[in-house]
Formats: structure tokens, C-alpha cells, sequence
């Protein structure tokens, strides 16, 4: 087969996973590594070319070439443009919801069916070896997988997740069917929470001894409705003997019904949830229609005046003091200083610099502060006396609102650095208000 190699999209243990492109065009997902170590590759190779199922990955091909003078193992298999689960569920927000959880666990059961009826056991089913493709979810990354004997178990050495393995498993007892099932659990758990089911052990180790002989099981999501933690009961028995085969929780209404039971999520996945969001609306009375001024026959001078009117009487008041919370310590309310010790302030200094106040007025000029040019000025018929008026207050209160501030020191008043505020803001904030009439007032001088 004449193929061509694409980009990486998955790195596994054993294993590097590419996009392989064909003559014709087709894509096809290759596993590839060294002969020399490709004892995992082959065995999965041996696995797949036995199975059938639209729930297993498709085995396609292998072949061996050289990389670099190193002779490569390649198994091609088919190609899941959905990547995994686990990636499906960042892209979900961090979780799936329960009748998505349901569909996948549905399918992915069909899976386990049909390799376990050919007497596989998959020993590493996670979101991550799940495949979405186009037509579904599908067990992928079977280099795990062993044949299991007449008992349902298998008698070589264990391997997988720690995380995701079963009891028995992480003993070192045995590996048999019932061990996907606890995995295909600590997977639905997974879908849920977008973790894995032992989200607060960091140490492997620690993880195996606490699965293996501390007798607890994964904590349920609470939001899952009965169904879902009925199923995962099934799933998490602690006693192998005990959990239920793959052919009966294909019979439990978790999956059997996909629509039974009312949604009880109560978080949303992400800020950007729109359908959470949108559920706990509540409709609004429609508000009263807006009265708008009519305009039309009127000169653009007209216009300009009665928008500024209207404007006006929008504006907060700046001059209210009791909308202001005082941020500063009360030692600052209980200085006492008269109207006329600003006039005493010949100069202010900061650190080591001095500034004149001659310096500063000339530093702070109109043309400085580049919000207004002279030909957006000079289309405004009958408001340049005003703009300059503005601005004109505007660099005073900077100036004002400067001197103030850096003579904190000298025991000035706290309520005469927020009058200072108060004017500068109001100045800013009336300029910012002509300035966007004259620039959208829709006329020619």
C-alpha cells in the first residue's frame, strides 16, 4: 500500500500515532514504532484482524519500512476525526451530559460485548482508548488486551491504568472480564466529571493499595439521576463475583432507555452553557415601547442642540454626595483646613521631582490631550465656545485634581481632593459626550 505520513495526533506507551494519507486519498489512523519493540503492536495487530464490530476500531493493514535506516512496525487502522472521548469532553467543557453519557456507555457495552464473547478482555478501557467516529464510539488501543481462559480470566501479568483498575486487578489476583466492567464504571464517572475516578490520589502506588485493599469505590456525581448511580453500582462492586456482566447491564434502564428520567443537572459546564443559562430564564413582561423624538424637518444644529438636552438630563449627579462611599481612613475626615490653603501652594513635589505650577498648566494643554482636531471643531456651527469651555475645565480640574492629591501630606481635606474629583470627572465625562455627537452628527458645513 502506498501511503504517505501525516502529522502526529496521538502518543501512546508503545506506540506513535499518525494521520496516513493513500494514492487514492484515504486517511487512515498508523501506529508505528521499532520492530525491535513492537511485541505490544503485533499483539494488538493479532487482536483486531479477529474481530468485526462497528463498536471496535477497524483494523486495516501493517507493514514495516525504514525510518532513518530503523525498521518500523505499522498498523493502520481506521480513522477517528473525532479524536477520543476524553478530548470530546474538553471540548464539551469539562463533562457530557447525561443522555450523551448514556448513547456512548451504550455503545461502548455493545463493544465489550463482542469481545468478550470472542474471549477478549481489553484490561485498559478509558475516555482516552474510546474513539468518536463518524458512525460512533468504538474501543480502540487494544495492546493491553489478553485472551482469557475457560474461567473468564487471564493468568499473565496485569497492565492498564491504575486508576481505572478493579480491585482484584490492582491485588494482582487476576484480570478477567469483570475488570473492564469497573473500568467501563470508572469511565461513566469520567464522562461525568471530566477526571478520573480517583481524582485525589496523585501516587500510583498509594492509588493501587487504596483500590486494592481499602475497600472503598469512586464517588458517584450527585447529579446523575437514579438510573445513572444504580448503574454505577453495578458496575463499582468491590467483589468481582458480585458485578454484573457486560450482557445484563446491556438490559439496565440506564441504557436501555435513553430518555427515561428528567435531566438534573444543576451546574453549568462551562460560562459559555448557553442551554443552562437559558433554562433558568424567566420571562420578562414586554417592556413599554421606547418614545423617540422625532427629527426629521429640522436643521442639524437643531438636532445637535435637542440631543445634548436630551443627554443631559441622563448624566448622574455628580454633585450628590450621598452616593459615595469614603475609601480613604477617617484620620483624613478630621483635618481641618481653610478654603484658601490651596492658595498657599506655590509648587508640589513628588519624590525628588518639583513641579512648578506654571510648568504644569503648560504641560496640560488642549492640543495634548488629542481627542479633538480643528476640523472636527470647525463643523459645529454654533458649540466651539462650548468645547473650549469644556475643555478649559477640564484642564484646570486636572490640574486641580494633581495638586491635590500629591499634597496629601500636608493635612489638605479629603472632601476638597473629591470636589477636585468630582469636576474632573464631570468635565471628562460632558467632552466625551460633544465630542461623540460632533463626530456621528450626520451633516456638512
Amino acid at each position: 500500500m502506498n501511503w504517505k505520513r501525516g502529522p502526529v495526533i496521538g502518543r501512546g506507551s508503545y506506540a506513535t500515532v499518525s494521520v496516513a494519507t493513500t494514492s487514492t486519498g484515504d486517511l487512515y489512523a498508523v501506529k508505528s514504532t521499532e520492530l525491535s519493540t513492537s511485541e505490544f503492536l503485533q499483539k494488538e495487530q493479532h487482536i483486531l484482524s479477529q474481530l468485526s464490530s462497528k463498536y471496535i476500531i477497524k483494523y486495516m493493514a501493517f507493514d514495516v519500512d525504514y525510518d532513518d535506516n530503523k525498521p518500523m512496525y505499522n498498523l493502520f487502522m481506521e480513522y477517528a476525526s473525532g479524536g477520543t472521548i476524553s478530548d470530546f469532553i474538553k471540548k464539551q467543557g469539562g463533562s457530557l451530559d447525561e443522555s450523551m453519557i448514556r448513547s456512548y456507555t451504550h455503545q461502548i457495552l455493545l463493544g465489550l460485548d463482542h469481545l468478550h464473547c470472542n474471549n477478549f478482555v481489553h484490561c485498559d478501557i478509558k475516555c482516552q482508548n474510546l474513539l468518536v467516529c463518524q458512525d460512533g464510539i468504538k474501543i480502540g488501543d487494544l495492546g493491553c488486551a489478553k485472551v482469557v481462559g475457560n474461567n473468564g480470566a487471564t493468568t499473565s501479568q496485569v497492565s492498564g491504568t491504575p486508576v481505572f483498575m478493579a480491585p482484584e486487578v490492582a491485588r494482582g489476583e487476576e484480570q478477567g472480564l469483570p475488570a473492564d466492567v469497573w473500568a467501563l464504571g470508572c469511565s461513566v464517572i469520567e464522562m461525568a466529571t471530566g477526571s478520573n475516578p480517583w481524582p485525589e490520589m496523585n501516587d500510583p502506588v498509594s492509588a493501587l493499595y487504596r483500590i486494592g485493599y481499602s475497600g472503598d469505590i469512586p464517588e458517584f456525581p450527585k447529579w446523575l439521576t437514579e438510573d445513572g448511580k444504580d448503574f454505577l453500582a453495578k458496575c463499582l462492586k468491590t467483589n468481582a463475583k458480585e458485578r454484573w456482566t457486560v450482557k445484563k447491564l446491556l438490559q439496565h434502564p440506564f441504557v436501555c432507555n435513553s430518555n427515561s428520567g428528567p435531566e438534573t443537572r444543576r451546574s453549568p459546564t462551562s460560562t459559555l452553557d448557553q442551554s443552562f443559562w437559558e433554562s433558568l430564564s424567566v420571562p420578562e413582561p414586554s417592556p413599554e415601547p421606547t418614545q423617540m423624538d422625532n427629527f426629521s424637518g429640522e436643521s442639524p444644529a437643531e438636532r445637535i442642540r435637542q440631543l445634548v438636552e436630551a443627554t443631559l438630563l441622563c448624566l448622574p449627579n455628580w454633585d450628590d454626595e450621598e452616593d459615595w462611599i469614603t475609601i480613604r481612613p477617617n484620620q483624613l475626615d478630621e483635618m481641618h483646613v481653610d478654603d484658601d490653603d490651596f492658595g498657599r501652594i506655590n509648587s508640589i513635589s513628588i519624590s525628588n521631582l518639583n513641579v512648578e505650577e506654571e510648568q504644569l498648566e503648560n504641560s496640560v494643554s488642549v492640543e495634548d490631550l488629542g481627542v479633538l482636531d480643528y476640523s472636527v471643531v470647525s463643523r459645529v456651527v454654533d458649540f466651539n465656545h462650548i468645547i473650549n469651555d469644556i475643555f478649559l475645565n477640564m484642564k484646570e480640574s486636572i490640574i486641580f485634581a494633581f495638586r491635590s492629591l500629591c499634597c496629601l501630606n500636608n493635612g489638605l481635606s479629603y472632601e476638597k481632593i473629591r470636589y477636585s474629583y468630582n469636576q474632573f470627572v464631570k468635565n471628562s465625562n460632558h467632552a466625551l459626550m460633544y465630542y461623540m455627537i460632533i463626530s456621528q452628527a450626520p451633516f456638512d458645513v
